[in-house]
């Protein structure tokens, strides 16, 4: 008689349905198969994007450079996959020669397949006096380094680094030194093709996540709270081999006042989410409604108070274009909404290689007059952003506002404004109504 190992059955049963668990969710790739990506993707700005990014906003130079444990952020962006981070000190050149850029890493090894090693320590043992030479012998009109008043992301150059800088070149040069902060923007909000042709999975992954976490697969009203909704979706992110820039959160309306955190029966609940995966981020917040006892769809008055979110995010996207600051789109769009009715609130950014990147910033939560400088900024094409965006209805079943909160990343190119992966039209119910279950 066939006898059964019942441990090898439970192994077998267990990796079955994790198989079915994971086969719901897009291709995430081995840490092997990202990294071949990331370097893929980095050598194509590099000898396709950055050079054309170099001659608009003016600079014949651009020095990156990092000391180990003391990252500029910009510097990453620049490493292969396999870096983790700067390794002693990191040095990056590229040089604008006319017909291409000219990459050079002052360190004792190439960095990546792009930078090649340009410093010998058995000739040369003084690092610094090594890239005074570089610079001195190319003689560039315009040289950028990353020393910048707005852009936190773009100020990663240390004084001491600045210093030495300036220590090693001539006097004639000195003066030719100059902030790196509008090319450094540019290289970090735009995106490329080949990279907005992998962005929409990305953020397919993260919807899914969502979903997931908005399902009576993860939520059992009565006993579920909010904060293991927290942490099922920080364990959801590790168990499929990404990472996160933030804590999620998760909150609760509901009529009346209320002071747990037990998510209930007819709980009208929020959460905000986002992912890092092959060094692209996303940001999303969705809604979803935890269904009475009879009920099979959300309440109209939520459905309707939802929609005037979408309306919203529509008056604001379609205010977007080429060379307006995003002060000027956030007064035309807060205005155009109050003159329908809307209470708006908009605090949208850019996003790519940070959460909150950097580029045009379209007000903030306690901001919405205007944001100074970064606000000021102009709309660039083929950018990124998190359309992030809030209105507040009034709901007489409640005999309260509710807060619509909605947040979906989009591309920004000649077209106009383009949900990466779509957004979210409808609420999510939970439980999923079953259609042969009446």
């Amino acid at each position: 008689m066939f006898k059964i190992n019942k441990t090898s059955l439970i192994i077998t049963c267990c990796l079955f349905l994790a198989a079915i668990a994971q086969a719901q969710y897009p291709t995430v790739l081995t840490q092997r198969e990202q990294a071949k990506v990331i370097d893929e993707l980095l050598n194509d700005r590099l000898k396709n994007l950055l050079p054309s990014l170099m001659k608009r906003e003016g600079y014949d130079m651009w020095i990156v450079m990092s000391r180990e444990y003391n990252e500029d952020p910009v510097i990453k962006t620049l490493l292969p996959a396999t870096w983790m981070a700067a390794r002693r000190t990191t040095m990056l050149v590229m040089f604008d020669k006319g017909t291409e850029v000219e990459y050079l890493a002052v360190a004792r090894y190439d960095v990546g397949e792009m930078f090649k090693r340009a410093w010998n320590p058995e000739e040369e043992p003084d690092q610094w006096a090594r890239l005074g030479k570089i610079i001195t012998e190319r003689n560039p009109k315009k040289i950028g380094v990353n020393k910048a008043a707005i852009w936190g992301h773009t100020d990663g150059l240390t004084a001491n680094d600045y210093d030495n800088i300036m220590r090693v070149l001539p006097k004639k040069l000195q003066a030719n030194v100059t902030t790196a902060e509008p090319l450094a923007v540019a290289w970090l909000e735009t995106r490329s093709k080949k990279e907005m042709e992998i962005y929409p999975q990305i953020v397919r992954i993260a919807h899914e996540i969502i979903a997931e976490g908005f399902s009576d697969r993860v939520i059992q009203p009565g006993v579920t709270t909010t904060d293991d909704l927290v942490w099922w979706y920080r364990e959801k992110i590790k168990e499929l081999k990404l990472d996160t820039w933030f804590h999620p959160s998760v909150d609760i309306q509901r009529p009346g006042t209320f002071t747990e955190n037990v998510i209930r029966p007819g709980d009208f609940i929020h959460v905000d989410f986002g992912i890092t995966y092959l060094r692209l981020n996303t940001d999303t917040q969705e809604h979803a409604y935890i269904l009475k006892p009879g009920e099979t769809d959300a309440p109209a008055y939520l459905k309707a108070a939802f929609k005037k979110g979408n309306r919203l995010q529509d008056i604001f996207t379609n205010n977007f274009k080429e060379g307006k600051t995003g002060n000027q789109v956030l007064a035309e769009s807060r205005a155009q909404a109050i003159a329908e009715g809307i209470k708006p609130s908009i605090y949208t950014h850019p996003i790519g290689y940070h959460g909150h990147a950097a580029g045009t910033t379209l007000g903030m939560w306690d901001l919405q007059g205007g944001v100074p400088d970064d606000g000021d900024y102009p709309l660039h094409l083929n950018t990124a952003y998190s359309i992030e965006l809030n209105c507040v209805v009034n709901v007489p079943e409640w005999k309260k506002d509710v807060r619509i909160a909605l947040e979906e990343d989009a591309y920004f190119d000649e077209r106009g404004v383009n949900y990466i992966d779509g957004r979210q039209t409808e609420i999510i119910v939970v439980p999923k109504v079953l259609p042969n279950v009446k």
